[in-house]
């Protein structure tokens, strides 16, 4: 960590930014001592206190890709649209294609996995959706993505399309996995950080969301793809659930309204010709 702290501090930064407004984040960010310092209004851990400027958030539902670029502004920068996000790689992109012969196949990616267990549509609905997809689409196979610790909950996910599934959760490098994304035509996943690579790369997503607020977090640009259950205590914004029916939130999500949206994204133009 020392090691770290010294080689930051020998750049000589002009500007160091911190947009995740932890107290280590901060921590860090300062003691890289650069020339400024700059880091957003986040009161949570006191980061901010360690900022010289400090960028505020529009409101409280301003999505958050939104409140990191209103930093260039206080930096003179402009805000530019006019690039490629997450560019193809073409070595890794040819990799995949002959490790996993993902040719002449429609693909379908699934994200079961996320840090809060209660931000976690229960595996049993994702296997009833590959279940009754598999049953009215022929060619649509399923990538399973997420970590090593995901490999369980990929397992119990084939087991509603056995033949039709792929279960890659810890078979993917990052550059892997974007890859994958971008081979799949859409995006079945829980609030997760591939839900926003697929919302960079174009796709569709359907994000299916419980304690946490979408307007503010979900799939940028893709808020008409949110689900969710309405609910007096959701988004509660908390990693354990306190109210009478545990995770009502996301298990009154049904697989049957899942499996009609995949439906008619599945029927309906390629992701290249639609507005998203």
């Amino acid at each position: 960590m020392w090691r770290s702290v010294r080689w930051l501090r020998a750049q000589n930064f002009d500007w160091v930014i911190d947009l995740q407004c932890l107290a280590r984040s901060g921590a860090f960010a300062w003691l890289a001592n650069g020339k400024l310092l700059v880091g957003l209004d986040e009161p949570r851990e006191g980061a901010r206190a360690l900022y010289d400027i400090v960028v505020p958030r529009a409101s409280y539902y301003t999505h958050a890709v939104e409140w990191y670029l209103a930093v260039l502004p206080r930096l003179g920068v402009p805000v530019d649209w006019n690039f490629t996000w997450l560019p193809e790689r073409p070595r890794v992109a040819a990799e995949l294609k002959s490790k996993w012969k993902t040719d002449g196949v429609r693909w379908v990616a699934l994200q079961s996995g996320a840090r809060w267990l209660n931000k976690r549509w229960p595996t049993e609905y994702f296997a009833e959706l590959t279940r009754g997809i598999a049953a009215e689409f022929p060619q649509v196979r399923f990538a399973i993505l997420g970590g090593g610790e995901d490999r369980p909950l990929g397992e119990s996910i084939s087991s509603g399309a056995p033949e039709r599934c792929l279960n890659l959760a810890g078979q993917t490098s990052l550059p892997e996995m974007i890859e994958w994304l971008r081979v799949c035509e859409l995006l079945v996943t829980n609030d997760t950080g591939p839900a926003h690579a697929a919302a960079a790369l174009g796709k569709p997503v359907i994000s299916l969301h419980g304690p946490t607020e979408p307007r503010r977090t979900g799939p940028y640009g893709q808020l008409k793809r949110v689900m969710r259950h309405s609910l007096p205590c959701a988004p509660c914004m908390k990693s354990r659930c306190v109210w009478p029916r545990p995770l009502e939130c996301l298990t009154a999500i049904s697989p049957a309204a899942v499996t009609a949206r995949v439906r008619a994204e599945l029927l309906g133009p390629p992701a290249a010709n639609r507005v998203l």
